[in-house]
């Protein structure tokens, strides 16, 4: 059959504007209640034939399809999957993607009307397509028509819509097909879509880009910006005029790099959208370096119950990271902050939100306490003005994406006009050339556009279909401002300019939060890195003598310094040394300045009555010997007190041993003489040899000379000098640290040079011990006996005492006045046993400072032997009284 005057009446009528009002929002939104009506064709019943094919294709045209935004979801149930699109006709016909409605419950493909995304989106379709084709310059005589199908928010449902874009491409084999007069049917050929305009959805986008492709139709989208859809290889015919999410992605890089973030977690929308922006995030964070990821969390496309608190419980596992990148759609968004706010955590997280979330009420109602402060990036945009616009009396502003679409129609038809002018030159309409449209080319001149969008900002493409990157940059403030919302705080094109000042935070704090794994180590405090968390690290102080060699690692000062108070350096360490005001000195010098006057007293006593009795029985020659050796004990201690230097050092080698080397060398041979006569006169009556006061010196010269030639032996080997011994003083914390400056006399090679006294000390101590029962009157035997017994025991104490503090920080202070103290208490005790009495009997009582009866050596022998015998019998226990006429 063969239907008689065929109609092409399809108009487009605006019957008024209704209202829908938004469930709970009290926000009332006016938009124009669509009505299309299709040709009278699709209302004569004679027109077509069911086609019975196994195919089961269904005759599209011949519906009168209606789209009434006002319908309920339940309207929507009730129609099932049946298409809903709006019809204008025109010479050339764009297909239109708009999420009218959002996703349905289970088993309902639609949900309630979406009035941002779906209807201002559709509004500025319709907008742009009236402006276009009342435009003389762009397409003329050419009347671009649509045909509009709502995506239900969802996928698989926008693929099932989007085959109404491909009907005409599709070659059907009717053959078969018969009227019931027999005669072939008149199916009507539907309209052939050129290309379209959408989706908004990424997800959706890349389900329609896999069918278009097929068919050779280009495609531009107004809102997805899924990284995934720059593959030109795999959506060739795919071109958007919103930028990627790498885009995006780079700018939140620099704006988390910028508040001086390190630590952060990210939260995706399961789908192409949210996971590939957290992906291009991610990627793009571990190229720069210097940035880590907390975690990385998944929203389910279904969440079931109780999922959102998971959720923040897993977010706040590492509640360092308290930005958290946020990829979601708006229902997610809105969720997480309820979540949030449930949680009493109000405050605490400082959300980034990709363009999804932009400058949207929405996502935030009724929650803007919790997302006070959240960083969100959109596209640059304008506000567009046009007869088709949402009312001015409507507390809802115009959606964000409503530029991108009117450039994303523009786009479309400034290609087809370069089409038109190079294959129709001169034409009126469209060419036989242009039609059909082949959509290869048209995708080459899609691509090279360039003209200023209705924002004023250049619309062009790349090779991959992109869109160059300029966003704008809101931070939602809450507190301290007159009219609470975004504001506008940055942009970003290529690179960053954002402006901290202008920037606010909970509570109306104008610093920027921390969101870091560690906070900076103090001073002096190296990093121990977390292993596989680059941003993650332990502090660890640079003890001891350590300092600060880079932020990682610790090493130790030279020997001669120590570190700086902060351990970012090293400073010299202070050299000390034993200071005449230190009480370490004050006593020495004391006792060795009473020593030296008392010494000087006794010598001068010595001389002025050196022909008396008392002197000349003493033994002059060695008593001014060994008073020279005691003058010199004490001597000493000024020297061993002095600032060290070469000829200190020479004076201290030289004189330290030399004192007493003399007085124990003068006072062995006065005991080894008197127990040479004694032990003589037990044999005979000869006296023994050396006895003379020569013999005496020079046996005494002899004993000091061996010292003597020690000592030049170790300046030729080793000269003197002077040293800064850095490890005496170097106690575990450096502030204490000391150099200490000294001679190059170890403790081994003092005792190396007083050791040859020492043995003489003993020696003369046995000798006194052997001469201890020679009779009082006779000799000097037992005063230098108690002399040497009380020296002893001060040099045993002396030896724990010097060698018990070698580990002690003040060893050489300690060390040097228990010396000092030794050798003036064993001079004294020497000068006041010898020489204290002789000089009070001289001074005091020079009555008993007379000659008396001179005795022959037969007489000293007879004492001797006397003596000796009296000792047997008192060790026999018989009692003798002592024979006092001598």
């Amino acid at each position: 059959m063969h239907t008689e005057g065929k109609e092409r009446e399809t108009e487009r009528a605006f019957k008024g504007f209704g209202s829908v009002k938004g469930r709970g929002s009290g926000l009332v939104l006016s938009v124009p209640l669509l009505v299309i009506i299709m040709t009278s064709e699709a209302r004569s019943s004679h027109q077509c034939c069911r086609l019975s094919t196994p195919s089961g294709y269904r005759i599209w045209s011949g519906l009168l399809w209606v789209l009434l935004v006002g319908f309920s979801p339940g309207s929507w149930a009730q129609q099932g999957t049946q298409p809903q699109s709006i019809k204008i006709e025109g010479d050339i016909t764009l297909g239109g993607l708009f999420p009218v409605h959002s996703r349905g419950p289970a088993g309902v493909p639609c949900g309630e009307i979406k009035r941002e995304k779906g209807i201002h989106r559709l509004e500025a379709m319709l907008y742009a397509l009236d402006q276009i084709n009342s435009d003389p310059d762009l397409l003329p005589n050419i009347t671009l028509g649509a045909r509009i199908l709502d995506t239900c928010s969802r996928d698989t449902y926008a693929l099932e819509q989007s085959l109404t874009f491909v009907q005409a491409l599709i070659q059907k084999d009717n053959s078969d097909v018969r009227c019931s007069n027999g005669e072939p049917p008149i199916i009507p050929k539907p309209e052939r879509v050129v290309g379209v305009i959408g989706a908004s959805g990424s997800s959706v986008s890349i389900m329609v880009a896999n069918v278009l492709r097929l068919f050779s139709i280009p495609q531009i989208s107004y809102a997805s910006t899924a990284p995934e859809l720059s593959d030109n290889s795999r959506y060739e015919f795919f071109s958007r005029v919103v930028p990627p999410d790498s885009y995006q992605a780079q700018a939140m890089v620099d704006i988390v790099k910028a508040m001086g973030w390190n630590y952060v977690s990210t939260l995706a929308s399961e789908g192409n959208y949210g996971e590939s922006g957290v992906d291009a995030f991610q990627q793009i964070s571990r190229e720069a370096g210097g940035l880590c990821i907390a975690q990385s969390i998944k929203i389910p496309r279904e969440p079931r119950p109780g999922e959102f608190e998971k959720i923040i419980k897993r977010l706040m596992e590492t509640s360092n990271a308290r930005g958290v990148i946020i990829f979601a759609n708006e229902d997610d968004i809105k969720r997480v902050l309820q979540a949030a706010k449930r949680a009493n955590l109000t405050g605490h997280f400082l959300f980034v939100g990709s363009d999804s979330w932009g400058a949207k009420n929405s996502p935030i109602q009724d929650q803007e306490d919790v997302a006070e402060g959240a960083v969100t990036i959109l596209p640059k945009r304008a506000s567009i003005d046009g007869e088709e616009r949402i009312s001015r009396d409507s507390q809802y502003e115009q959606e964000g994406k409503v530029q991108f679409v009117i450039d994303a129609v523009y786009a479309m038809a400034h290609a087809l006009h370069s089409m038109h002018i190079d294959l129709c030159p001169g034409s009126m309409g469209v060419c036989e050339k242009m039609d059909p449209v082949e959509g290869r080319m048209l995708l080459q001149y899609i691509r090279s556009v360039n003209f200023n969008g209705s924002a004023g900002t250049g619309v062009m493409f790349n090779e991959n279909g992109d869109a160059p990157g300029r966003y704008d940059i809101f931070q939602y403030q809450l507190s301290n401002v007159s009219n609470p919302g975004y504001k506008v705080i940055g942009q970003w094109t290529n690179h960053l300019r954002l402006n901290p000042e202008e920037m606010q935070w909970s509570g109306g704090d104008r610093k920027i939060p921390e969101s870091v794994c560690s906070f900076p180590c103090e001073s002096g405090e190296r990093k121990k890195m977390v292993k596989g968390v680059p941003c993650c690290w332990h502090c660890e102080l640079c003890d001891g003598y350590q300092y600060l060699l880079d932020e990682f690692s610790c090493d130790m000062c030279p020997f001669d310094m120590r570190p700086l108070k902060n351990r970012t350096g090293c400073r010299p360490t202070p050299i000390i040394k034993l200071e005449w005001s230190s009480p370490w000195a004050i006593i020495p010098v004391f006792l060795a300045i009473l020593g030296i006057l008392a010494t000087s007293g006794v010598i001068i006593t010595f001389i002025r009555f050196n022909d008396t009795p008392i002197v000349r029985a003493s033994g002059r020659e060695l008593s001014y010997v060994l008073l020279t050796g005691i003058f010199l004990i004490y001597l000493i201690t000024f020297l061993m007190i002095a600032e060290p230097s070469v000829a200190v050092c020479a004076f201290r080698r030289l004189l330290l041993g030399l004192g007493m080397c003399i007085s124990y060398a003068a006072m062995l041979t006065k005991t080894n003489r008197i127990y040479r006569i004694f032990e003589q006169g037990k044999k005979s009556v000869t006296p023994p040899k050396f006895i003379s006061p020569t013999s005496q010196l020079i046996i005494t010269f002899i004993l000091i000379s061996v010292q003597l030639l020690g000592v030049f032996i170790w300046f030729g080997v080793m000269p003197p000098h002077t040293i800064i011994d850095y490890e005496e003083q170097k106690p575990p914390n450096p502030e204490f640290a000391r150099g200490v400056l000294k001679c190059d006399m170890s403790d081994l090679s003092l005792i190396l040079c007083l050791s040859y006294s020492i043995v003489l000390m003993i020696t003369c101590t046995v000798y006194a011990i052997k001469s201890r029962g020679v009779p009082e009157t006779f000799n000097e035997a037992k005063p230098i006996g108690f002399t040497m017994y009380t020296t002893c025991i001060i040099w045993l104490a002396f030896v724990p005492i010097f060698f018990g503090t070698a580990q002690s920080t003040e060893k050489m202070f300690i060390q040097t006045t228990t010396l000092t103290v030794s050798m003036s208490l064993s001079a004294t005790v020497s000068l006041g046993m010898l020489y204290i009495p002789k000089v009070y009997v001289i001074i005091f009582h020079p009555e008993q400072n007379v000659q008396k009866r001179k005795r022959s050596f037969k007489a000293v022998v007879q004492a001797a032997t006397v003596s000796t015998k009296s000792n047997d019998k008192q060790n026999g226990e018989s009692k003798i009284e002592p024979d006092r006429s001598q």
